[in-house]
């Protein structure tokens, strides 16, 4: 039995959040409608959403000796989130991002790595025993590749499930690709991986067994926001499913992928089957959009369960 459900590896940022009624405009100064502070990042986000699903979870990353790295370390234990892997640099602050929420809850996000870009293979080396004593491994792109790269071979290397969300999209390092067991890309993401446009669903099916197929996968998660996601397991059950969406009251989408996947580790790691472990990831993902914040908006087990057993909960007009 591993040690660790979950092990994440990733990044850190302190979410300055602005609303506006729209984007501005190249050379525009917009007056927001509204300012909030989280902390954020896919790796704590990831890291959170886990353990409120019931996964013994470790995060493996790095932060600044600043406020915010305090901030973090607090928040991450108050979940009972082990952060002994967790570096802190000397000189580099803690990551930073500047989401822009628009009135609908979509937002588009600018980050800045800072302590974060400072992650070496060698960091994540070190961290080897808790990288390899655990049932999953999640990854993203939001930290240097060569980290990724290394963490995921390790795992691999040790028979751990590995979990790749490629965000932010780029080119993926075909090495890398080779450790990952499941990709877990949204709808701009898998685009553009594939040149295919996710915006016509017929084309959805085709662009997840493209990724599946191309990168030896055992399953490729596509995830569509408001239309819920489409799963292809490769494993025994050779699945292809369309996961239908939840209704609900969505304020602010920031998140929302990475409760998906944080939660998706917890269900895999709990033995549940790709499929399911989905759907369970489809109610998370959608609650976490009716709470303003990153990782502040996951839910628990017990609520993101009683939305798939068809609870009901408020929704938009």
């Amino acid at each position: 039995m591993s040690s660790y459900d979950v092990c994440v590896l990733g990044s850190f940022m302190k979410d300055l959040v602005a609303s506006a009624e729209r984007r501005p405009l190249p050379g525009e100064t917009l007056h927001g409608t509204g300012f909030a502070e989280f902390l954020g990042g896919k790796g704590v986000n990831q890291a959170i959403a886990a353990a409120r699903m019931g996964a013994r979870t470790a995060i493996v990353g790095t932060i600044g000796e600043d406020r915010y790295g305090e901030e973090f370390l607090e928040l991450l234990e108050s979940d009972g989130v082990d952060t002994s892997w967790v570096v802190r640099h000397p000189s580099l602050g803690t990551g930073v991002g500047l989401p822009l929420v628009l009135p609908d809850g979509g937002n588009s996000i600018i980050i800045v790595s800072r302590a974060n870009a400072a992650i070496t293979a060698a960091d994540v080396e070190a961290a080897a025993d808790v990288l390899t004593d655990s049932a999953v491994l999640s990854v993203q792109l939001e930290l240097p590749v060569e980290a990724s790269r290394a963490a995921l071979r390790l795992a691999s290397t040790a028979g751990v499930t590995t979990i790749l969300t490629p965000a932010p999209v780029s080119p993926v390092d075909r090495l890398l690709a080779s450790y990952v067991d499941i990709l877990v890309p949204n709808e701009v993401e898998a685009a553009a991986l594939t040149g295919l446009d996710c915006d016509d669903e017929s084309q959805v099916p085709i662009i997840a067994r493209k990724l599946a197929d191309e990168w030896n996968l055992r399953g490729c998660v596509v995830t569509l926001g408001s239309r819920g996601a489409f799963v292809v397991d490769r494993s025994s059950s050779s699945a292809a499913v369309w996961i239908e969406p939840h209704q609900v009251a969505t304020v602010d989408t920031v998140g929302a992928g990475d409760a998906f996947c944080g939660s998706l580790a917890a269900s895999l790691a709990a033995g549940a089957e790709l499929v399911d472990a989905v759907r369970l990831a489809n109610a998370a993902g959608a609650l976490s959009t009716t709470v303003n914040g990153a990782a502040d908006s996951a839910p628990d087990r017990a609520a993101a369960l009683a939305l798939l057993d068809g609870a009901a909960f408020p929704v938009g007009p």
